[in-house]
């Protein structure tokens, strides 16, 4: 039995007895807010697997495009097409919070509308292979933000899925039995102390009827 160390009194007793109230309400909430996210991560853990599959074939794909457009072209020729990008990409960050955990969301803006400015150079001198690969590249690009963010956030539930187990576990296996036994020790103790003092009074009344007894004699 684990005791708090506190002094057994009748306002104490009713101070723990809201306080292991609170703790009750607490781990209630905790565990539905624990349950809520396992949820939610479960359902992130399935759409990770789905577009990283997606991303690798894709990946997969543009590099088997690469690879034909290489060897096709010479070397040379293939680098001064890549070495000037016309089309420019931008990140945007921010968060959305979900059961009080702030997840990422990416956003990416380009350079411009203009979808043929991920070419960087003339189709005259270039293989067709070649604009597969950045074609695919350039598809797979809101994917892979996609696949970044939902890795994130997926480390992020699982800390505080982590964080909220151990706030649960803390409750119900310490604090609350912790307040139960502290209540029961003082209830018993104040018991105890009603008894002695009942017992004290009785026999109080007892000389003062003796004592009255005596006086009545004489």
């Amino acid at each position: 039995m684990a005791l708090l160390n506190v002094n057994p009194t009748r306002m104490q007793l009713t101070k723990l007895k809201k306080q292991l109230t609170t703790a009750i309400k607490g781990h209630r909430l905790l565990k539905d807010k624990r349950d809520e996210l396992m949820r939610r991560f479960l359902d992130l853990i399935k759409e990770n697997k789905q577009l990283r599959e997606e991303v690798e074939e894709a990946l997969k794909e543009a590099n088997s495009h690469f690879a034909l457009a290489s060897s096709i072209m010479k070397k040379e020729e293939l680098e001064a097409a890549l070495l000037a990008p016309k089309q420019e990409a931008y990140l945007e960050v921010s968060s959305k919070n979900v059961m009080s955990v702030n997840i990422p969301v990416f956003d990416v803006k380009t350079r411009t509308d203009d979808t043929s400015d991920i070419y960087s150079y003339g189709f005259g001198s270039t293989s067709f292979e070649l604009d597969d690969a950045v074609t695919k590249m350039s598809d797979i690009l809101p994917k892979l933000l996609q696949l970044a963010e939902v890795e994130k956030s997926t480390a992020l539930l699982a800390a505080e899925i982590e964080k909220t187990r151990r706030r649960v576990n803390a409750l119900e296996h310490v604090m609350i039995p912790n307040y139960q036994d502290t209540i029961k020790y003082i209830a018993m103790k104040l018991e105890e102390s009603e008894r002695s003092s009942r017992s004290r009074l009785m026999k109080v009344k007892d000389m003062m009827l003796a004592q009255a007894h005596g006086y009545n004699e004489e």
